[in-house]
């Protein structure tokens, strides 16, 4: 909707208010209302500017690591009471991104040294009859009772 009022405000010399909001389907009322919030917006404008600056200060104080969520708390500290929501908004607007330092670690370590596991069934997968050969790992999708876990040796491959 504001592009049409923006439109209507460029144009207006032009074409008249009036022809304008009844070609666009609006109401001209609405279109002074939003006139008339111009100086509001500008100065929230003007505050989300200085805002951004004091983000930017903190983020660049602490080595450009800090996130919106420790910024956040750094603008608390400070005595700016703001939601870590519009933090965040800014932020992303401005390109201003945290990093972090730490190192992904695993939880488990591959033993490189451990022999491979041996095919007791030499890959031969096929059944003669249900229960025969019992295969299975811990990929196996839930069975019908619903998404509970269950057990590899309840996966088998003779049905």
């Amino acid at each position: 909707m504001t592009h049409r009022y923006r439109f209507i405000s460029t144009h207006r010399a032009t074409y008249g208010v009036k022809r304008m909001c009844r070609v666009l389907n609006i109401r001209r009322q609405g279109y002074y209302e939003w006139l008339e919030a111009a100086p509001a917006r500008a100065e929230r404008q003007r505050a989300e500017d200085d805002l951004a600056a004091e983000i930017t200060e903190i983020h660049t104080a602490h080595r450009q690591a800090y996130g919106s969520k420790r910024v956040t708390v750094e603008l608390h500290r400070r005595g700016r009471r703001v939601n870590r929501k519009k933090v965040e908004r800014i932020m992303r607007e401005r390109g201003v991104v945290g990093w972090t330092r730490r190192r992904r670690r695993s939880l488990t370590k591959q033993n490189v040294t451990a022999p491979p596991a041996p095919d007791l069934i030499g890959r031969d997968f096929t059944a003669a009859a249900p229960g025969e050969r019992f295969v299975g790992d811990i990929t196996c999708p839930p069975r019908k009772a619903g998404s509970i876990w269950r057990p590899s040796s309840i996966c088998t491959t003779g049905r």
